[in-house]
């Protein structure tokens, strides 16, 4: 049985089939709803459920807490209709006009960028391009139909070659398969562009917060306002556990050095490291210099735990939630997200 869904502000109406979640519906249908991981685990594509009722088919998930059922925000990618709905949600129009395709892609090269940590530079067959939003991702599709995401650390202005950062996940199975097997010239399949991450069109400065390789999406938007010229403020806050997890620390600092941002690197676990930073959990560290957040944009990649501390926290320090934006992810063998 299909139910309609009344989206507003846009005021535009869906049908949404009985084996279909609001957001499957909605990107069917051409409709920019906000999203990221499509499992529940992110919450980047809640909306108000204004009237009607839904279900979760695998229960309520983790991410929606009870102040955000108090609010009445729903978690649409796993929200499937009882009845007829109007709920309020963002549209995103800047990627209307882009196409999701299945392509092959040849391993240029690989780097290694830390211990636990590989580049791929993946070249797209001649003549082919990808119009992507710097923050966006693509997916892996693996021989069985399985996927991993990963965001893409390269910014558009270079879409014939694609970078991508991946953390070896232990246990995993297509991680495991880069770190021992991949070489160069391999050959994998990947299917983008993905998600809504990406800097919005705005006046007031932004805050960049990256959690370990939550650093490749705000990689690619600080390099795409580089080559547009800059005049947003940013602020680049990049929380790992050591040292050595800061992977392209001297890149960071060198956009400091020229203007481009301000840098604050946030170790949660320096160790014997000789570390004279900023210490403890980079939310928190956002939070010591940004007491109150009424006047900025934030934008966040890294885990959901460190997502959902920040949701909750920057909302007391005043940020409006429709200017939180965030991209989150899991090392889970059988999760999406990679990135």
């Amino acid at each position: 049985m299909s139910h309609s869904v009344r989206i507003l502000p846009a005021d535009r109406t869906i049908r949404v089939g009985g084996n279909e979640s609001v957001l499957e519906a909605a990107l069917r249908e051409g409709f920019g709803f906000p999203y990221s991981c499509r499992n529940g685990s992110c919450g980047a594509c809640f909306g108000e459920l204004l009237e009607g009722t839904i279900a979760y088919p695998n229960g309520p998930p983790a991410v929606l807490g009870e102040a955000d059922e108090a609010a009445k925000l729903a978690v649409f990618c796993q929200a499937r209709p009882t009845s007829d709905l109007v709920v309020r949600a963002e549209e995103i129009t800047q990627t209307r006009a882009q196409v999701v395709r299945t392509m092959p892609v040849r391993v240029e090269r690989i780097d290694d960028l830390a211990s636990d940590v590989k580049r791929l530079w993946l070249r797209l067959p001649p003549n082919e391009r990808m119009q992507y939003l710097a923050g966006q991702y693509v997916d892996v599709v693996l021989r069985d139909g399985r996927r991993r995401s990963f965001s893409i650390a390269s910014a558009p202005r270079s879409d014939s070659l694609l970078e991508l950062h991946v953390r070896l996940s232990p246990g995993g199975r297509f991680t495991g398969y880069v770190f021992e097997a991949l070489r160069a010239r391999d050959l994998l399949r990947i299917e983008g562009p993905l998600g809504t991450f990406f800097l919005r069109d705005s006046p007031l400065p932004a805050i960049l917060v990256a959690g370990g390789t939550g650093f490749a999406p705000l990689k690619a938007i600080v390099e795409e306002q580089m080559a547009q010229g800059g005049g947003r403020e940013l602020h680049l806050f990049w929380g790992a556990r050591s040292t050595g997890d800061l992977y392209l620390h001297e890149l960071a600092e060198s956009w400091c050095d020229a203007g481009v941002l301000r840098y604050t690197p946030v170790l949660s676990e320096p160790g014997a490291d000789a570390w004279e930073g900023v210490t403890g959990w980079v939310h928190a560290a956002v939070l010591a210099s940004y007491p109150q957040l009424a006047g900025y944009e934030v934008y966040m990649c890294g885990p959901p735990a460190m997502i959902n501390a920040a949701r909750r926290d920057f909302a007391t320090a005043g940020l409006a939630r429709e200017r939180l934006h965030f991209d989150a992810f899991d090392y889970a063998e059988d999760n999406s997200g990679n990135r």
